[in-house]
């Protein structure tokens, strides 16, 4: 089935549901319509027993997914949920949506910034030979706010993590996988495939036993991750004062100008 006029497709395939960001011509990225969509198929996804294992993709062969909606942002849009439920789920409508369903991102291409970000709040990766990760933000005098920023500490190397974070400097594939931030890295023509199989291969074991696992891996209690909470506390007040300053207006204009940007600490 489709979402929120066709821009997130949902298919069960056995006890494997595929949730595919569906915005190739804006490079997979994200809107409202997105979050709501991937948002209400995890939680569809958590709630049915027969679904055992979650693969989350994008479609087309260049992005998997290019971030928040930029265009959405300039005409005032808001890109997340803001009533109800919905609205803790995050950027995306997974990022701050634990749930006990394993979750395999099949990155199809460029996943810079919110790319990465979904990417981390899967539980396994599965890349395509050409995907990219990074989080770019401070290039653009903003941070990384959709859990990127204590995240990447979390799955890489402490110092490895902190050159990333810091430098916003971005990984290839091969590299991604020797820090062990994919499972796999493998042809495009092969990634479905691969990201299916292991989700089957989950699928096979008790589920009650691996929602189980994950949840005590995971620090999943209900609906939320508490021990989370400290880290997303300190992003939102960090993230209220940079996106509020001189140079994350700077950072974007100096991005469509095509120059250097001027930073001026204020």
């Amino acid at each position: 089935m489709t979402t929120s006029d066709n821009v997130v497709v949902v298919e069960r395939h056995g006890h494997v549901l595929l949730v595919t960001i569906n915005r190739p011509e804006a490079r997979n990225a994200v809107n409202l319509a997105v979050a709501t969509g991937m948002g209400d198929a995890l939680e569809a996804a958590d709630a049915d027993p027969e679904v055992r294992a979650v693969v989350v993709t994008g479609s087309g062969d260049q992005a998997f997914c290019a971030g928040a909606d930029l265009k959405a942002l300039a005409r005032g849009e808001r890109i997340t949920p803001a009533e109800g439920h919905r609205a803790a789920w995050g950027f995306a409508g997974i990022v701050r949506h634990p749930i006990a369903k394993p979750l395999i991102a099949a990155v199809n291409g460029f996943a810079l910034g919110g790319g990465t970000e979904i990417t981390l709040a899967c539980d396994l990766a599965i890349a395509c030979e050409a995907a990219m990760f990074g989080l770019p933000e401070v290039r653009r005098g903003i941070i990384a706010a959709a859990g990127g920023a204590f995240r990447l500490l979390e799955q890489l190397p402490p110092k490895i993590a902190m050159e990333l974070l810091l430098t916003g400097e971005p990984i290839d594939a091969a590299r991604a996988l020797a820090l062990g931030l994919v499972n796999a890295v493998v042809p495009r023509a092969q990634l479905l495939d691969r990201a299916m199989a292991l989700a089957d291969r989950i699928a096979l074991n008790a589920p009650l036993a691996v929602q189980a696992s994950k949840r005590v891996a995971k620090g999943i209690r209900g609906a939320e991750r508490p021990r989370d909470d400290l880290a997303w506390q300190l992003t939102r007040q960090e993230a209220a004062r940079v996106f509020a300053s001189d140079d994350a207006k700077e950072g974007p204009r100096a991005f469509a100008d095509k120059r250097a940007p001027v930073w001026t600490a204020r």
